[in-house]
C-alpha cells in the first residue's frame, strides 16, 4: 500500500500530547491523519488533517470514526475495545490489536497475564471492590504497607497510592483494584521494544526513571540508564519475552523495578508511544514516534541507538496555580546548550498536569544530568 501523499488515512484514537508528537512524523511523510478526541482543544486538533469531537470510551463514536480509516491506532488506551474488535473483524487494520488492549486495559488482568507468562513481577491480590481489602487485613491475608491500584483507567499518577494503614484506605475509590506487594527496588528502569505485523522487532537502550515522591510522576528519564551491562541485558530479555507473549504491533514500552538483589520485575507496560521514550526526538537515530509509524504500517524498522546521552524532564504544572499556562524563565532554558523545549498545547495548567517536556543532549552523561537540574530550577509552569 502507497502511504505517502496518497488517499490512505490513518486514524489516531486520541488526540493528546503523545498524538500530537506522533503527527510530527506523519506530517514528514505526508500521511493523511484523522484524530478521535471528548476535547475540542485536543493538542491534536491543529496538526491532524481531519478532527473528529467525540467519547473515546463510546461504541458507536469510536466504530464510526474507525471506518473512516484504513489503518487505526491508539494514543491511549482508555478507549472502546468492543468497537475495535468490530472494526477489526471487518477487515480494519487496528494496531494495537484489541485483544491486546484488553489484557493490558485491566491491570489485574494484565498482572494475571504476567503470572500465567512467566514474566517477573511483583506478588499481588485481586478485588472486585477496595471496600474488600479492609475483611482481607483482618484475616491476614493481606498487611500493611501495599500498593493500591485502581484496574481501570489509572494514569501519569492517578490510580495508584501507597496504602499505609486504615486512614489511606478510607480515601480511595470503591472500585475493581490489585494490592500490591511493595517491592524494595534501587532503581525504576524502562525499556520500548518496537513490533511490526512481519515480527520484525527493534529494541531500544534502557532508560532509567526519577520519580516525584508525592505526585508519583517521572520527573526525569535518562539514557542510557546508569546501570550494568548484565542488568540492562537482563531488563532488555524480559521487555523482548513481554512483546513475545503479547504479540503486540507498535510500540510496547515496559515499566520495571530493579531491586535491591538486581532482580528485575515488570511493573506494567504501555501499547504505544510512552514518555519514557521522549528523550529519542532529539537524542535516538530513529525516534520513538517515526519507529511506531513504521512499525504499524509495516515497514522497516529504524535504527534504535541513541547518538548522544538524553535526558527528559517533564514539565507539570506548579501547585498552587490553574489557569491560563504560562511558561515562566522559558527563555533562560533555552540559552543552555543542548536544551529542547516541547509544548504540548494545553491552554489550562492545574498542579501536576503535564504540560511538556524538555530533553537535554550532551556527549557527556554527567554534565547532561547536571544542565538537566538546572533545568528543573529554572523553568516554572504556572498561570495568570
Amino acid at each position: 500500500m502507497n502511504y505517502f501523499s496518497s488517499g490512505f488515512k490513518l486514524g489516531i484514537v486520541g488526540g493528546g500530547q503523545l498524538g500530537k508528537m506522533l503527527l510530527y512524523e506523519t506530517r514528514k511523510f505526508d500521511i493523511h491523519t484523522i484524530v478521535l478526541d471528548p476535547s475540542d482543544d485536543a493538542p491534536c486538533k491543529i496538526a491532524c488533517n481531519e478532527f473528529y469531537q467525540g467519547d473515546l470510551m463510546d461504541f458507536d463514536t469510536v466504530y464510526e470514526f474507525g471506518k473512516k480509516a484504513d489503518v487505526v491506532t491508539i494514543e491511549i488506551e482508555n478507549v472502546n475495545v468492543d468497537a475495535l474488535e468490530k472494526l477489526e473483524d471487518e477487515g480494519i487494520k487496528v494496531f494495537p490489536s484489541p485483544k491486546t488492549l484488553r489484557t493490558i486495559q485491566n491491570k489485574a488482568t494484565q498482572k494475571l497475564f504476567y503470572k500465567d507468562n512467566e514474566i517477573p513481577a511483583a506478588d499481588f491480590t485481586r478485588f472486585a471492590y477496595t471496600s474488600e481489602i479492609e475483611s482481607a487485613i483482618s484475616n491476614k491475608t493481606l498487611e500493611f504497607p501495599f500498593v493500591w491500584k485502581s484496574a481501570r483507567f489509572g494514569y501519569d499518577g492517578q490510580g495508584v497510592k501507597v496504602v499505609k494503614s486504615y486512614a489511606d484506605l478510607d480515601v480511595l475509590p470503591n472500585v475493581e483494584c490489585i494490592a500490591e506487594e511493595m517491592v524494595p527496588f534501587k532503581n525504576e528502569l524502562a525499556v520500548i521494544v518496537a513490533r511490526n505485523p512481519e515480527g520484525s522487532i527493534a529494541v531500544y537502550p534502557v532508560v532509567e526513571m526519577e520519580f516525584h515522591p508525592e505526585a508519583n510522576q517521572v520527573e526525569y528519564v535518562i539514557c542510557p540508564a546508569r546501570i550494568n551491562p548484565e542488568i540492562a541485558e537482563e531488563a532488555q530479555k524480559i521487555a523482548l519475552k513481554v512483546s513475545e507473549s503479547i504479540n503486540h504491533v507498535g510500540l510496547l514500552a515496559v515499566e520495571m523495578f530493579q531491586t535491591q538483589n538486581d532482580t528485575i520485575l515488570v511493573n506494567e507496560v504501555a501499547p504505544r508511544p510512552h514518555n519514557s521514550g521522549h528523550y529519542s526526538i532529539e537524542a535516538s537515530y530513529t525516534n520513538q514516534f517515526e519507529q511506531h509509524l513504521r512499525a504499524i504500517l509495516n515497514l522497516p524498522l529504524g535504527n534504535t541507538q541513541s547518538k548522544v546521552a538524553g535526558i527528559m524532564v517533564n514539565l507539570v504544572g506548579a501547585e498552587g496555580y490553574n489557569g491560563p499556562v504560562i511558561y515562566k524563565h522559558i527563555e533562560d532554558i533555552m540559552k543552555m546548550d543542548g536544551v529542547t523545549p516541547h509544548i504540548y498545547g494545553k491552554k489550562e495548567t492545574r498542579p501536576f498536569r503535564k504540560m511538556g517536556h524538555v530533553t537535554i543532549v550532551n556527549e557527556n552523561m554527567a554534565e547532561a544530568r547536571k544542565i538537566a537540574q538546572d533545568v528543573k530550577e529554572t523553568i516554572k509552569v504556572i498561570s495568570k
